[in-house]
């Protein structure tokens, strides 16, 4: 069944297969560039998909020229007038929709061309996988706005993407990493042609919808919470109680039976 999507402003959303989601931020004019708006409908889209059934998502840019280009320097009046509690409201409306993204309880694949700058850069970082075109540009541009790198959960994801020592380069300078870089440094999964960049990222989405939905997402919140805690006992606190959960399910039997027939697993997600 298709997912119900409310119509929004700067973001579109299709269901080219069955499970498996695009959603695309939609200002092509513009580089895509973020707006005040566009946070406020990310956390619209996070609602709207959390409960789905979906069983991937790939997020991209409309058009052919950006992934996203950070937010929109034509709007940058609006929150430099904000006062200190108006502005933290903006940014807590902000860091929430970047963050519903990233909480989506399945795998979300970033599939990017051409400029992914600052507010860009932090939604690519937010997904589970980021697949890149040659052509992208990838910055953490904030300082040369006079903000800092600890913007929309960049400082966080990116120090542990690629090491404090190299995320801090990266902050500090502002600097454009290109996509054969940030392959060899770990930012991206995969760089493939431009042309077949969205088909890449279908297929890597299909080969997900086709496992247990219940082992990925169980997969999903042990890596992301694995990340958050400092403590060994911790993680395999975390680990144990996903997997004691998954042999209730369904799916598991389903897919033990279907090894010894050699068959296709037929998951159903209870």
């Amino acid at each position: 069944m298709a997912c119900e999507f409310p119509s929004l402003e700067t973001l579109t959303f299709d269901e080219p297969e069955p499970r498996v989601g695009v959603l695309r931020i939609n200002r092509p004019d513009r580089l895509n560039s973020q707006t005040v708006t566009m946070f406020r409908e990310y956390l619209v889209a996070g609602r709207a998909l959390r409960d789905s059934g979906l069983r991937a998502l790939i997020v991209t840019g409309a058009g052919e020229r950006a992934f996203c280009a950070g937010f929109d320097l034509d709007e940058i009046h609006v929150i430099t007038e904000m006062g200190v509690r108006e502005f933290l409201k903006f940014q807590e409306t902000a860091t929430g929709g970047i963050q519903s993204i990233r909480h989506l309880p399945f795998p979300v694949i970033a599939a990017i061309h051409g400029p992914a700058t600052g507010g860009g850069m932090a939604l690519a970082l937010a997904a589970d996988i980021r697949l890149a075109a040659p052509t992208l540009k990838m910055s953490a541009a904030f300082v040369k706005v006079g903000l800092s790198m600890g913007e929309l959960g960049t400082s966080y994801n990116l120090a542990r993407l690629v090491n404090p020592a190299r995320a801090a380069q990266i902050g500090y300078t502002a600097r454009i990493v290109e996509a054969e870089e940030a392959l060899a440094i770990g930012l991206v999964n995969h760089v493939h042609p431009t042309e077949s960049l969205l088909d890449e990222a279908m297929a890597m989405a299909r080969q997900i919808a086709q496992n247990s939905p219940g082992g990925v997402r169980m997969s999903k919140r042990a890596i992301q919470r694995n990340t958050e805690i400092s403590s060994y006992e911790a993680a395999l606190e975390l680990e144990n109680r996903g997997q004691a959960l998954l042999t209730r399910s369904e799916d598991m039997p389903e897919a033990l039976a279907a090894f010894k027939e050699k068959r296709a697993p037929e998951f159903i997600g209870r």
